[in-house]
């Protein structure tokens, strides 16, 4: 099933798990796999509160539904002595599992092609295969198989099923949504179709629109960045409550030692000013800090700046001093010096040789970024388009989160990263051999 996001599938999903589980005469296991432990554990608490209605019911009848013994976090026993089980994100975590199957959330997984060579095989002595998803790029498999099932004869004899967000707005969503809303929620006074263009006025642009909520794949060979590439570089969103892991307080950014690189792409009235914070660790830049600011003065933008290159571990810093940044920039020079601070004018090959390095990043995966839409957005906006003179140039249309100026502001921190590692290891080199003896 090709899905719109928040029209309450997994709910669903967890019904028929349960069900379909729970049957007398029923000898199989259901596996759950959730593209991350968070997501894992709402499916199940969703399974819980199903199988409790459904025992009510069934008490009508003399049945049971829930069994003995004490279900888990990540395990739903019932009364035929089945469960329902919640596996980790881990590919390898469905070999050996028989029975009902099914993958929520399919393409936001790392790797789904193998997720499904894994898992597919699980019912070869019977049970089910489910594949829910909303689409991640026209790259990904899950598209792959949807346009096979479509298109190419479904050979694996898949049931398709596609649930845009009108669909479910015309089967009622709007309604039970509205019930579950406060009385001074903006939404009660919404009909359909005011409730339809409220949603699509929220998003970052027209292609997170067509593929979010309309079941229409973003065009992977349009974007510089595939689709694919970064929600697999996104962190797990963090747990209800927890500090996101890629948002630093600036206590801990100033206990730690680093090493940090820093990109600035300024903006004033039109585009975002956004300072990217990036650690090197393990041949991997993690995000550490992401800060967006809109008609800011550069006073305030000064300040939140002087900040972060006041680090202890920051190590080096990258600045577009395009047209407004220009001043900017200098005097970031001149109060921290040229061997903290870097100015880079972003000309048609400047553009190219931050862009192209970010790309391998993605692609090799050693890149970590906020799961954020706007971020995704931001990062899918770059467009690499060649002139009738044959000049390749990048541009990105200007969104209601940005002018890809996130993209820009991290390719400035990587190539800062890039400078300021290769720096650090000649220094190392340099540096004359000793035994170091440890007791």
């Amino acid at each position: 099933m090709e899905k719109s996001r928040q029209v309450g599938m997994s709910w669903a999903a967890a019904y028929r798990a349960v069900a379909l589980t729970g049957l007398v005469g029923n000898r199989m296991d259901c596996w759950v796999a959730s593209r991350d432990e968070v997501q894992g554990r709402l499916f199940m608490d969703d399974c819980a509160k199903w199988a409790r209605l459904l025992e009510l019911g069934a008490g009508d009848f003399g049945e049971r539904v829930l069994g003995g013994g004490r279900s888990g976090g990540d395990e739903l026993r019932l009364a035929n002595a089945c469960a329902v089980r919640a596996l980790s994100s881990s590919v390898d975590a469905q070999a050996g599992k028989r029975g009902i199957r099914i993958l929520d959330e399919f393409a936001l997984h790392a790797d789904p092609r193998r997720l499904f060579a894994v898992a597919a095989p699980g019912i070869t002595w019977g049970g089910s295969l489910e594949i829910l998803s909303t689409h991640r790029g026209s790259g990904n498999y899950f598209n792959k198989l949807i346009v096979e099932a479509r298109e190419g004869g479904n050979p694996k004899g898949f049931s398709l099923h596609r649930v845009t967000l009108q669909d479910a707005v015309e089967q009622g969503l709007l309604r039970k949504l509205k019930a579950k809303l406060p009385a001074e929620d903006p939404r009660q006074a919404m009909d359909e179709d005011t409730y339809l263009q409220f949603v699509r006025d929220s998003c970052p642009d027209e292609e997170t629109w067509l593929e979010e909520y309309c079941c229409v794949p973003s065009d992977d060979a349009a974007a510089f960045l595939s689709l694919e590439w970064i929600t697999a570089a996104e962190y797990a969103p963090a747990a209800a409550g927890a500090r996101p892991e890629w948002d630093l307080s600036l206590e801990d950014l100033r206990r730690s030692k680093g090493p940090f690189y820093l990109g600035v792409d300024l903006g004033r009235e039109r585009d975002l000013t956004v300072l990217w914070l990036l650690e090197v660790a393990n041949g991997c830049v993690f995000t550490r800090r992401l800060v967006c600011m809109d008609r800011t003065p550069f006073s305030a933008q000064e300040e939140r700046l002087y900040e972060l290159l006041e680090l202890p571990g920051l190590r080096r810093c990258c600045i577009d001093e395009t047209g407004l940044g220009r001043q900017f920039a200098e005097r970031a020079v001149q109060r921290y010096g040229e061997r903290r601070v870097e100015g880079l004018t972003l000309s048609a090959p400047v553009k190219e040789e931050l862009a192209y390095p970010l790309r391998a990043a993605f692609e090799n995966g050693t890149i970590r970024v906020p799961p954020l839409d706007a971020v995704r957005a931001d990062l899918r906006s770059l467009r690499r388009e060649c002139s009738g003179t044959g000049a390749l140039r990048f541009t990105a249309e200007r969104g209601r989160f940005g002018h890809a100026d996130r993209f820009w502001a991290l390719a400035l921190a990587l190539r800062a990263a890039r400078f300021g590692e290769e720096r650090r290891r000649v220094h190392a080199e340099r540096l004359p051999s000793r035994d170091v003896f440890m007791v």
